[in-house]
């Protein structure tokens, strides 16, 4: 089926915070989409843990406000 207005809306949102902070947008689509914990987000990005949960801190933040406002 189609997807819903909610995926459509949050992949719109990830669009623009991608072309805002890409390492964020990333983030959010292993953690969101792809369902990949801290750790294993860390690992793929190459990055520690600490700044992928300060990342997806943000990012969720940033998404929550984008979608409030849409």
């Amino acid at each position: 089926g189609a997807p819903s207005e909610e995926v459509v809306a949050v992949d719109e949102a990830l669009n623009r915070l991608a072309a805002l902070d890409a390492r964020q947008a990333k983030i959010v689509e292993l953690r969101y989409f792809v369902g990949l914990s801290i750790e294993e987000s860390a690992d793929v990005l190459g990055i520690s843990p600490a700044t992928v949960k300060r990342d997806w801190t943000l990012a969720r933040a940033w998404l929550h406000r984008e979608l409030q406002a849409a």
